[in-house]
């Protein structure tokens, strides 16, 4: 289609999923309104590539509930508008008073980033240092915290796939066609499919769009993936399939972790998984013999029972089939900003073990820093201590996203203080004592740090296209407010360092480098510090992005070699400071680091440089796999519920307004026509869907896709949303109104938010 309009094309990105495709938008006649959306061909990841999400980016930005200036409940409950200088100073004096008088330790922080929104995570650590803020958490720790585990223990790295070029992919409880998750994910899909030389293996308990074009699908029964994945390991280890090359140079516990799997009875869990054991054997074979094959494991299985041991399954299959730190496998890509945290083992007194920290309430696990989820509501709800008693969340929704929200709205109602950052008016906001107001993602410098990619990563700061909505701050700036309000700094101690910023930009990075070594408050508050000195000179309001110039430092010397196959070789000044400025002068990315899969080898950070197959909590899991660990259905829960699942008009909570769903199908429990006829349901029609937290009405529409005794409803919607006349309404079905905090992964607690055992009964009235 030829182009018409003559109004400018602005570089952004995507924000519905965390691969964030780049994009060119033009914007209305009054600069408020992103009217037209494209891919950006100039994109170093996306290439042009969008899908059709990227469409809806307006609903976002200009939705009716966006908040639009700080709020401060009332004792009645209802909410008035204060201003800001009110805000920040009574809030920082009730968060000193809850740390003075119970310790920093009983206010947790839960955020540090909604969907591409990433850059407050690095404000945040100043006001939690401040405060004295020990525990925190994030939407992380109900997915990923036990991979991250698994891979710090077997690789001492996390791992990302390469499909582009992979001979086999394979899909473990994924479906890129609509969660995407590897750049240009149905042109990707589309490329394996029609190439006769590669396959494709899914393993979902449903026929995704993503299944239907694999060459083997794996239609797993909800639950039971890793029998599916120890079957597929013992047909490798017992046909002698495995590399044995790589893993005698590369791998150590080999003998002991594959003598586990010749014990396995591959047509016994082929059965229990719900396989045919010939398919097994012939998707086993396909991953072994073939030159590169790469893995990509989400949230079918990591929110579902088994997950960290299915994630230390999935680890296996990459490294017994060779398939690490090879074009076209695993390997370990660089990061501009690191994503995910250390979980801060130490070695058990007079054992071999090892202790893990732990939640100050429930004693949970804390894996790579976070809190898991699940545990959050039992740490607020106790008459414990050392129970929560604030919270400060930021770019989050909890009452809503995270499991039993009926007690989770309890939990947060029951805290002395709570105090949301967001662009909207939440579930969660609407339980706050404050309420600020944040700038959205197009209104403020941004970016993301989901960047994986391999052998060329990139980064892609997004600059404002529009000036922030009156009434509202960068997050960067809230923070910088709440630090001085509390009087870390004082007023004229970074002056010499903002003079040098402003007249003497060259100087500026030995000098921030040197005061970092003679003031214990710079080295301590480093993020603020760049913000008030560096961020006022940097373009359009730039101060929003400032943190990422002590990042772009870190990465340059932790990656020297990368970054300067990337052309930041710091002739004409630190290597730093080269990417830095590239970063802010590049609007649609660019490529930081240049690899070889040979660096992935050096970047296995355990002893001996040897990646590490046997690990001892997840071989007793593995040991202890019974049919009897999964709930049973004995309360006439018949079905089981995957609560939340991508659909083409669906995006987790970032876009809250309902304009943006095409057809009842984006709202409407998925329900197989088999289990439709037994239950008497209607195609179109009601039915009351009942779990053991709850009972809800939903409407219903037939989809062959889902095996049956499998159900599904689709995430992010159940929100309160006002419509034309200011009522708030409610548009689908409210996923954790069904979820149980109880019902999690043994390891890491993450939820069964994919294994809800539940029941369907049509309405009497139907």
């Amino acid at each position: 289609m030829p182009e018409t309009s003559t109004k400018p094309w602005h570089r952004t990105a995507c924000i519905l999923c965390h691969t964030n495709c780049g994009l060119a938008v033009q914007l209305d006649d009054g600069g408020r309104h992103i009217a037209r959306v494209k891919g950006d061909k100039d994109h170093p990841a996306s290439k042009g590539y969008t899908c059709n999400k990227a469409l809806q980016i307006d609903f976002y930005q200009n939705g009716r509930d966006r908040l639009r200036a700080p709020l401060r409940r009332r004792p009645d409950s209802t909410f008035e508008e204060i201003d800001w200088s009110t805000a920040i100073r009574e809030i920082a004096e009730k968060f000193v008073a809850i740390s003075d008088d119970f310790g920093g330790d009983k206010i947790m922080y839960y955020g540090g980033g909604g969907q591409g929104n990433h850059l407050p995570g690095l404000y945040a650590t100043g006001l939690r240092q401040a405060l004295g803020i020990k525990y925190r958490s994030n939407a992380l720790a109900q997915e990923k915290t036990g991979m991250a585990w698994v891979n710090q223990r077997m690789f001492g790295a996390n791992w990302h796939g390469d499909f582009e070029s992979c001979e086999v992919a394979v899909f473990v409880g994924k479906n890129p066609w609509q969660s995407n998750g590897i750049q240009r994910a149905r042109a990707v899909l589309r490329q394996i499919a029609r190439d006769e030389n590669r396959s494709m293996v899914v393993i979902d308990p449903k026929r995704t769009e993503t299944a239907e074009l694999a060459d083997y699908h794996l239609q797993v029964k909800p639950g039971r993936d890793a029998w599916c994945l120890s079957a597929l390991l013992a047909v490798i280890v017992q046909e002698d399939l495995f590399d044995h090359k790589f893993l005698a140079a590369h791998a150590e516990g080999r003998a002991a972790t594959l003598a586990l799997f010749n014990e396995i009875d591959v047509d016994e869990y082929a059965g229990i998984a719900g396989l045919d054991g010939e398919l097994i054997r012939r998707a086993a074979r396909r991953m072994a013999t073939a030159e590169s094959m790469s893995l990509y494991e989400d949230l079918g299985v990591e929110m579902a029972p088994n997950s960290t041991l299915c994630s230390y399954l999935n680890g296996l299959l990459v490294l017994v089939t060779g398939n690490f730190a090879n074009h076209g496998g695993a390997n370990v890509p660089t990061a501009l900003v690191p994503i995910y945290s250390k979980t801060k083992e130490t070695p058990e007194a007079g054992g071999d073990g090892v202790r893990f920290p732990l939640s100050p309430v429930t004693g949970g696990r804390i894996l790579g820093d976070l809190i898991p989820c699940n545990l959050l509501v039992d740490e607020i709800l106790s008459d414990h201590p050392n129970r929560f008693r604030a919270m400060f969340v930021e770019t989050a929704n909890p009452a809503h996203s995270l499991a039993d929200s009926r007690r989770m709205r309890e939990a947060l109602s029951a805290l002395e203080f709570l105090v949301v950052v967001d662009v909207a008016m939440t579930e969660t906001a609407m339980l706050a004592d404050y309420v600020l107001p944040a700038s959205s993602q197009y209104e403020k410098w941004e970016a993301t740090f989901f960047n994986f990619e391999f052998p060329k990563n990139f980064f892609h700061l997004r600059r404002p296209l529009m000036a922030p909505l009156p009434g509202t701050l960068p997050e960067s700036e809230i923070h910088s407010r709440l630090l001085e309000e509390i009087g870390v700094f004082d007023s004229d101690e970074l002056a010499e360092l903002a003079d040098l910023a402003l007249n003497r930009r060259a100087d500026f990075a030995p000098a921030f480098f040197a005061a970092m070594k003679e003031n214990p408050k710079i080295a301590a508050y480093p993020i603020h510090a760049l913000h008030r000195t560096l961020g006022p000179v940097l373009p359009d309001n730039g101060g929003n992005a400032v943190g990422l110039w002590l990042s772009a430092h870190i990465c340059a010397r932790k990656f020297p070699d990368s970054v300067a196959r990337a052309g930041f070789t710091g002739k004409t000044a630190s290597a730093g400071d080269e990417l830095f400025e590239a970063v802010i002068s590049h609007p649609s990315g660019l490529v930081f680091s240049v690899d070889e899969p040979a660096e992935s080898l050096k970047r296995i950070a355990r002893p001996g440089g040897k990646a590490n197959l046997w690990l001892a909590e997840m071989v007793e899991e593995l040991a202890a796999l019974s049919e009897d660990s999964l709930p049973d259905h004995d309360d006439g829960f018949e079905l089981v519920l995957e609560a939340g699942a991508r659909r083409d008009y669906t995006a987790m909570t970032t876009i809250r307004d309902p304009g943006w769903l095409k057809s009842n199908d984006a709202i409407a429990l998925a329900v197989n026509p088999a289990d439709a006829a037994e239950f008497g349901l209607v195609d179109g029609g009601g039915a009351r869907l009942s779990t053991k937290r709850g009972e809800l009405e939903v409407m219903v529409r037939f989809n062959d896709r889902m095996r049956p005794g499998h159900i599904s409803l689709p995430n992010g919607l159940g929100l309160s949303y006002p419509d034309a006349a200011g009522a708030n309404r409610i548009t689908g079905t409210p996923p954790n109104e069904f979820t149980a905090t109880e019902d999690r992964d043994a390891f890491a607690a993450t939820p069964w938010h994919k294994y809800v055992p539940a029941r369907l009964r049509p309405l009497a009235n139907q």
